[in-house]
């Protein structure tokens, strides 16, 4: 599985909003989202996609990364596959 973390998102915004984000983007579908909180201003949200290459992630990442959304300019980072 691949990972995707997003910051800085507010606590507030809803899972379905994160979801429709990136499906504008032309994310598939989220297979979990797991907040991070942050004692700053940087909360994130860590995203998990299943059957997506990371090849396939890094193209789709840079869609997103850098760009304003809910009042904030979203770092898209994209993580190392951890072993299972």
């Amino acid at each position: 599985m691949n990972e995707l973390l997003l910051q800085p998102v507010e606590e507030t915004v809803s899972d379905e909003a994160i979801q429709d984000f990136l499906s504008r983007y032309g994310f598939p579908p989220v297979v979990t989202i797991e907040r991070i909180p942050a004692t700053g201003s940087r909360p994130a949200v860590l995203i998990v996609f299943r059957d997506l290459s990371p090849e396939a992630l890094k193209t789709l990442q840079s869609r997103i990364h850098q760009v304003h959304w809910n009042g904030r300019k979203i770092e898209a980072i994209v993580l190392r596959q951890r072993a299972e």
